[in-house]
């Protein structure tokens, strides 16, 4: 499989270092960034090929992989519209930018698959929605699975509006989680603990009660009951959440950020 990335970022740098010699050979990996030093970097790094214009190879390419900032894509299929004879699979990893959106701009090209994932896939730990256009065959979306997988798992949607709920919780979902660290970590100064000793006991506590969570057939709130014991210490902490609204600001919270993902994905695919 011939890959071609356009734009050399961390997230196009996260999946090929995942890729690399293993769903592809380093050779079989293009890379288009104007930024020479990226590029040199990512030869030496995985010894893939690169450069600085869209152009043959990635003509040549079973996917080409749009790894640019939204508000450059625009820009960017005027260039690709012509490269586009071999068919390839076009895999967006952009924020906001619609499939229709972007199979308008490249004259009606259908094989698109659109996908959210998040910034854990920089440690091989992500999780990536996605959802295929009409124009995807089945192997074109298994290509499209095995690349994603890469850098963590994938969950598969129906319908492209779903994006925006995807970005909300697991696309945006990292800074909720560094918000809510940053929290226990000044409680825990504010309380007399080093900036060290809180740092280490957050940080513990969150990944060990997600991997409790997630390895566990219990449900979330089941777990949580189990912890609060009517009369103790964690039960003073929840009490004084619910008091705060805390569960309802969350969720009002995830809901502005799906909304704001539906408002980015109307500017963005608005006429030029």
């Amino acid at each position: 499989m011939k890959i071609s990335f356009i734009g050399g970022g961390n997230m196009a740098t996260a999946l090929i270092a995942g890729l690399a010699g293993k769903v592809a050979q380093a050779a079989d990996i293009h890379v288009v960034d104007p930024n020479a030093d990226a590029l040199a970097r990512l030869r030496e790094q995985y010894g893939v090929t690169a450069s600085p214009d869209i152009g043959a190879a990635v003509a040549a390419s079973d996917v080409i992989v749009l790894a640019v900032k939204p508000q450059q894509m625009r820009d960017v299929t005027v260039h690709l519209q012509s490269q586009l004879a071999n068919k390839p699979l076009l895999l967006s990893i952009a924020a906001g930018i619609r499939g229709a959106d972007l199979s308008r701009w490249l004259g009606g090209y259908g094989a698109i698959v659109r996908t959210m994932p998040n910034t854990p896939a920089l440690i091989g730990q992500g999780i990536t929605g996605m959802v295929a256009m009409a124009g995807v065959s089945a192997a074109q979306k298994d290509a499209a699975d095995s690349i994603m997988r890469a850098v963590g798992q994938t969950v598969w949607l129906d319908e492209e509006s779903l994006i925006d709920p995807v970005t909300a919780v697991s696309g945006s979902g990292p800074a909720y989680v560094f918000y809510f660290l940053e929290a226990m970590q000044q409680a825990a100064a504010e309380m007399g603990l080093s900036a060290e000793q809180g740092k280490a006991l957050a940080l513990a506590t969150f990944t060990g009660a997600a991997q409790l969570a997630a390895q566990s057939d219990e449900p979330v709130d089941v777990l949580r009951q189990r912890v609060t014991s009517k009369g103790g210490t964690t039960y003073a902490a929840i009490t004084s959440m619910e008091a705060a609204g805390v569960k309802e600001a969350i969720v009002a919270a995830m809901k502005a950020a799906a909304a704001r993902g539906r408002e980015l994905g109307e500017e963005m695919g608005k006429d030029a």
